[in-house]
């Protein structure tokens, strides 16, 4: 069983804030699976975590090309960004897509993986990040604080203290 933490991010800095924490804990062939309603903040974490790993380009939603590849610019891994809530077949279908970069070598984020890419790795960090109050989504703003679950699965993250990730 991996480790496993729940924090409240009260505002969009601190979910990017969370991003670069993130980022100092992920090594290449790492797989992250974001999940979390439109508008939770998932790019906001992914950009914090581009942020921390260093690398080029803006981190915007990359829902019309299913993925985008920021190289490092520091000589780390790239960040693959996956959109997969396009991606009918999972796996299959994301290799298809001819990255140019090899996933082993890389940080992947996949958004809307959920049932797709579990099968990529049993080693996978799991972020979901939920609105901490609940009610309709139209009475909240994106100001409103999220409560992000990060769990660690695999022997990738066994003893890697997620924790920390609190004090970011």
């Amino acid at each position: 069983m991996g480790s496993h933490t729940t924090l409240t991010v009260a505002t969009p800095e601190r979910m990017g804030r969370l991003g670069r924490g993130l980022a100092a804990l992920l090594r290449p062939g790492d797989l992250v699976l974001l999940s979390g309603e439109l508008g939770a903040g998932k790019t906001t974490l992914t950009r914090g975590l581009g942020e921390g790993l260093g690398v080029r380009g803006a981190v915007t939603s990359p829902t019309f090309v299913i993925a985008r590849v920021h190289p490092s610019l520091t000589g780390g891994p790239a960040l693959v960004h996956v959109d997969a809530y396009r991606l009918g077949g999972g796996l299959d279908e994301m290799e298809d897509l001819d990255l140019d970069v090899s996933l082993p070598e890389s940080v992947v984020v996949v958004e809307w993986g959920e049932g797709k890419v579990e099968q990529l790795s049993e080693d996978r960090l799991e972020v979901r990040i939920e609105r901490a109050l609940g009610g309709d989504a139209e009475e909240q703003d994106d100001h409103d604080p999220r409560q992000v679950t990060v769990t660690g699965l695999g022997t990738r993250w066994d003893g890697v203290d997620l924790a920390s990730l609190g004090h970011a």
